[in-house]
């Protein structure tokens, strides 16, 4: 009966023991589990950690790119426009150039003309160009050789030109128009004048093909 309670005795304590070693196991393998389950979190919020610093480095480079980039086409924008501003500037400069020789140019018409009319009032004796203009218009020009009077029809830009060189060849060739007067009545100084005039008309008119030949009554005012 002893013997039998102390083995029960040892047995329970045995029990006991494994009970124990066991329980302590399962600790240590929790304790194990929840090391590793603790290693595995800290494992993975470094690898998150290291995962967002790297998406954020990533987003950094990508705005920098994309600063660098809206940088680089805000200078090419400004390139394009600094180009445009001096091309609009060299267009500008070029139509005022063009301008300014358009103005030049009528400038020079108007002093042409006023040239031309100027020397006609002041040589009218000389070479008869105002009995032309007063009697046959613009269109017809008139001269007295040997007693004929011969009328030219041309259209008008023909007739500015030829009365333009007639007045520039009469004031060059005709070297004593000056000391013909309105008052003067000295038939020497008129004649030589219409001489010099004669001749230089003879050179600025067109050729006998294109004229319009009459006979008239010669005036009585210009010599023979």
């Amino acid at each position: 009966m002893t013997m039998m309670m102390m083995m029960m005795i040892m047995m329970i304590m045995m029990m006991m023991m494994m009970m124990m070693m066991m329980m302590m196991m399962m600790m240590m393998m929790m304790m194990m589990m929840m090391m590793m389950m603790m290693m595995m979190m800290m494992m993975m919020m470094m690898m998150m950690m290291m995962m967002m610093m790297m998406m954020m480095m990533m987003m950094m480079m990508m705005m920098m790119m994309m600063m660098m980039m809206m940088m680089m086409m805000m200078m090419m924008m400004m390139m394009m426009m600094m180009m445009m501003m001096m091309m609009m500037m060299m267009m500008m400069m070029m139509v005022m150039m063009m301008m300014l020789m358009m103005i030049m140019i009528m400038m020079m018409i108007i002093m042409m003309i006023t040239m031309t009319m100027s020397m006609m009032i002041s040589c009218r004796k000389s070479c008869g160009l105002l009995l032309a203009l007063k009697e046959f218009g613009c269109c017809k020009f008139h001269r007295v050789v040997h007693h004929e009077e011969i009328f030219y029809r041309n259209d008008v830009t023909a007739t500015s030109i030829i009365l333009i060189l007639m007045m520039m060849m009469t004031t060059i060739f005709n070297n004593n128009y000056d000391d013909v007067d309105d008052d003067d009545e000295d038939g020497d100084d008129f004649r030589r004048g219409w001489r010099a005039s004669t001749s230089v008309h003879q050179l600025c008119m067109p050729s006998r093909q294109s004229v319009w030949v009459t006979r008239a009554v010669v005036d009585r005012r210009i010599p023979t």
